[in-house]
């Protein structure tokens, strides 16, 4: 379980730094061709998003990996899946039906929270 873990973990965690690394520092102008959503969104929530997936990312990795508050690992699974949900509700409220990358992350981060949860 130890190794499945940290491979959706670390995926996770790559793909949530990568995207709240842009959403943190990318202009509205360079983010609007890969996130259409910006546009529909104040600057400082997209850099608040983007902030909170870069936690989000080390709190996938650092507890489990330093044993300090192990704990924390699923609570940021849970998160991110929080997050998906609002993500796909934005998607959805601007008639935006391109949900599928939010749906496999949710499923993917929800298998992260149970493998994280039982090892």
């Amino acid at each position: 379980m130890s190794v499945a873990y940290w491979i959706v973990a670390g995926l996770l965690a790559l793909f949530y730094l990568y995207a709240g690394g842009m959403k943190a520092v990318r202009s509205r102008e360079r983010l609007r061709p890969m996130m259409a959503w910006v546009d529909g969104m104040p600057m400082a929530a997209v850099r608040a998003i983007g902030g909170v997936e870069v936690l989000g990312a080390t709190g996938l990795v650092l507890p489990r990996l330093t044993g300090i508050a192990p704990w924390l690992a699923p609570v940021a699974a849970v998160g991110f899946a929080a997050l998906q949900v609002g993500a796909i509700a934005v998607h959805l409220r601007m008639e935006d039906r391109q949900v599928a990358l939010n749906a496999v992350l949710l499923l993917t981060e929800v298998v992260a929270g149970g493998l994280a949860a039982v090892s």
